[in-house]
């Protein structure tokens, strides 16, 4: 057999084993327990907190646990302001790491089978050329998974550069959920429906809903036009 044929193989092997790994122990685990007392053990940290933080979000992200209890842990922790900036930052480097290993353990393959057809190759190049704006209005958008989508975009053509600046579309969503944390002030409340401003919330999903419409009709625009040109 031939060798990169092989070590293709692998790769894809691997990435499977791992992401059913990562699901399955998700599942098996008591994961929100186990995020509430990963964040009790960081607010006993000090000044290394943030970056305990930092850490074990990016882990989680890169396994598939939601970062939804992270989120809100890191407004009880840190509170509205320092609260946004870390699990920003945490989220994008986390995201990031996702995308690397999409891209470096399964792109090779996506790469080869997108050769056999022209037209899905056409489109693959121009929702490329629109990177970051197509990155930026998913991240507005509820609807679209986080993690999954970090792995998907690692597959597609869309540049490293495009993606991390696409990834500043999770602002308003990262403030809306650090905010409602810093209200809970108690790590065990965590997950409980916490009362908010009703303006806010809805303002992230009028915004989210927008995304969602205008990312739909703009990917199919750009595929309608690549196609044309094909």
């Amino acid at each position: 057999m031939n060798k990169k044929l092989l070590a293709l193989i692998v790769k894809i092997i691997l990435l499977c084993i791992f992401i059913t790994v990562a699901i399955v122990t998700a599942k098996a685990l008591n994961i929100q327990s186990l995020l509430q007392q990963s964040l009790i053990w960081v607010r006993s940290l000090g000044v290394l907190a943030p970056i305990a933080f930092i850490i074990i979000y990016n882990l989680a992200t890169v396994l598939f646990i939601p970062g939804s209890v992270l989120t809100l842990g890191g407004g009880v922790l840190f509170g509205l302001f320092w609260g946004s900036i870390y699990v920003f930052v945490a989220a994008t480097l986390g995201a990031t790491i996702a995308f690397l290993i999409g891209r470096y353990l399964s792109r090779d393959w996506v790469s080869r089978q997108l050769e056999k057809y022209p037209k899905f190759q056409a489109i693959d190049s121009s929702v490329a050329r629109e990177g970051w704006k197509i990155v930026f209005l998913t991240r507005l958008s509820p609807l679209f998974p986080f993690n999954l989508l970090n792995y998907a975009f690692g597959v597609t053509q869309v540049s490293l550069n495009d993606y991390v600046l696409g990834s500043l579309g999770m602002i308003p969503g990262t403030i809306m959920y650090v905010y409602i944390g810093s209200l809970a002030g108690d790590i065990a409340m965590i997950g409980m429906n916490q009362s908010t401003n009703p303006a806010l919330q809805w303002t992230v999903r009028i915004i989210g809903f927008i995304a969602t419409v205008v990312v739909t009709i703009y990917v199919t625009r750009i595929a309608r036009k690549a196609l044309e040109n094909t």
